[in-house]
């Protein structure tokens, strides 16, 4: 029969394999095809560590500076406004509360962008890890 003559031809030609591969949920697992399947998840949790490397202690202890920074600074900017105003044109009204209060309002605001972009990353390595 030419066809078979057809088939065995491509199949050598593809390595020999002519059939399938088992699917893995119908295969039986092996404890060789578990221990695979381990190294494999540890290899790849290994390498996503190596490509994050900032997520350690050091790394935890700069963002909370860099929150505590972006809530000091504009404070410390709308004070110092206030003051400045305050010295140049008395009035019954204390613009240095008065500014602070927005440079606190502004500083919180930041610090709420960096802690939310810090989660989405941190969501976004979850949901890889999830799929991978």
């Amino acid at each position: 029969m030419p066809g078979n003559k057809e088939r065995s031809a491509k199949s050598e030609a593809l390595g020999g394999k002519n059939e399938k591969p088992p699917s893995s949920s119908s295969a039986p697992r092996t404890p060789d095809s578990a221990l695979r399947e381990e190294v494999a998840s540890k290899q790849t949790r290994k390498l996503r560590a190596r490509r994050t490397k900032r997520d350690s202690v050091w790394f935890g202890m700069g963002m909370f500076g860099i929150v505590g920074w972006s809530v000091a600074i504009p404070a410390v900017i709308g004070a110092g406004l206030g003051l400045w105003i305050d010295t140049r044109w008395p009035s019954r009204f204390s613009w240095t509360l008065m500014l602070l209060f927005p440079g606190v309002v502004l500083g919180c605001v930041n610090a709420w962008y960096w802690v939310e972009c810090e989660r989405k990353r941190i969501e976004k390595v979850r949901n890889e890890k999830d799929d991978g």
